[in-house]
């Protein structure tokens, strides 16, 4: 059969087995209108008051917002909210991490049609800014917390954010906007070392302790927080808004991004093709999540290959220079184990992958760069495919994750 597998603005036509499996984020039913679905949400907050009287008497408004590596649906949201933020004079600050400040057209991307609007009252968090950063305590797990002091000085906080699985975090959105979101760099990388606990998986949030700190964060936050949690479809079209207390909002909004997103398998595949869609394809480092969720699906000496443009490059370097360091997989493991720095997670992910299966990947990166994180150059992902299915046997089961990077299958 012929499928098409997603690749930047359009497709590449695959032609595969019969009894391919397509593993793809569930069906759900779509409201018509996505702006009335945020305003009704507005309107009915859990566990808050009003959005009027969350605002009422605010001296400084902060609202932070994702950047173009997350495709939340901000623009439609100011939509709903944009009239009372304006008259509120609120200031946004797009919620990078330790991520680089977003280029002019990604600023574009990110605020829309809000862009004349809001640009001006737009900036960027930089993590590694000490003089911009306030140091507040420790986290249950040791964790320095090293905030924006905006967020400090802040009297009323809102955040727009969108939930779905993350391979470390359990899931995106919620508590994210402020730890990696607004925190230091120091901060950040204490708390990514937690992604080496087996615990730190994808759906997992209480007993995750990547989660644990970032919900400690919370309480380190003077400000109210009013919270607009999405969560999109398959397709990338609103599905699900809940506002109002942040913890709520967020553990309303898991809820409904489990059930699209996590989607269950009889047993692994032999070759698995995982698709790093826009805007996750971005750079090797975002489009390594699908890696992440494919090899779940892959069976002991399988085959997986990456699909992801990598338009930006490898993204943070730090963990491709390790993997460049050393001469195996275990190597890296055992180098990253006496000591860890930002972005060694990273490289920790694809060294286990990379011990169990082989990788591939059809990419916009050289062979040499693909070659440092274990993985094989595809040129062509026809002959690529044809080559793993002949290696595996007539037998073989092959399965697609048409956007990998946010579907997590799970083997039943």
């Amino acid at each position: 059969m012929r499928v098409d597998i997603p690749y930047r603005d359009g497709s590449i036509p695959l032609s595969l087995p019969d009894d391919v499996c397509l593993i793809e984020p569930n069906d759900i039913t779509l409201v018509s209108d996505p702006s009335l679905l945020i305003r009704s949400a507005v309107e009915a907050p859990l566990d808050a008051p009003s959005f009027e009287a969350f605002l009422s008497g605010a001296g400084k408004v902060l609202v932070i917002i994702n950047d173009a590596t997350r495709p939340t649906p901000t623009p439609v949201v100011f939509e709903a909210i944009g009239d009372a933020l304006e008259a509120h004079n609120a200031c946004f600050i797009v919620a990078t991490g330790a991520h680089r400040a977003p280029t002019e057209e990604e600023y574009r991307f990110i605020l829309g049609s809000s862009y004349g609007r809001f640009r001006e009252k737009t900036a960027s968090h930089d993590a590694r800014d000490r003089l911009s950063l306030v140091d507040l305590g420790i986290t249950r797990n040791g964790t320095p917390i090293l905030l924006n002091r905006r967020v400090v000085e802040a009297d009323r906080i809102v955040i727009i954010g969108s939930v779905e699985p993350h391979y470390f975090a359990g899931f995106t959105g919620g508590r994210k906007a402020i730890l990696p979101g607004m925190a230091g760099y120091d901060t950040i990388q204490a708390n990514h070392k937690l992604a080496l606990d087996p615990r730190a998986k994808a759906l997992e949030v209480e007993d995750n302790p990547v989660s644990q700190d970032m919900e400690d964060t919370l309480n380190f936050v003077p400000a109210g927080i009013f919270s607009i949690m999405t969560v999109l479809d398959k397709d990338q079209r609103l599905a699900f808004c809940v506002t109002g207390d942040i913890r709520t909002s967020f553990r309303k909004a898991v809820q409904n991004a489990k059930g699209i997103f996590a989607v269950r398998m009889t047993r692994p595949a032999d070759l698995v093709i995982s698709v790093a869609r826009s805007p996750m394809d971005i750079n090797l480092y975002q489009a390594q999540k699908a890696i992440e969720n494919g090899s779940l699906a892959t069976a002991d000496g399988g085959v997986l290959i990456l699909v992801a443009s990598c338009r930006d490059g490898v993204g943070d370097e730090a963990y491709l220079n390790l993997l460049s360091s050393v001469s195996s997989p275990g190597e890296a493991l055992r180098k990253i184990s006496e000591g860890y720095i930002l972005g060694y997670h990273k490289a920790a992910k694809f060294a286990q992958a990379a011990q169990r299966i082989t990788l591939m990947a059809y990419a916009g990166l050289d062979r040499a760069v693909l070659k440092k994180a274990y993985m094989e150059k595809v040129e062509s992902l026809q002959v690529a495919v044809d080559a793993a299915i002949a290696t595996r046997g007539a037998n073989a089961r092959v399965v697609v994750l048409t956007d990998g990077t946010v579907t997590v299958p799970v083997i039943e």
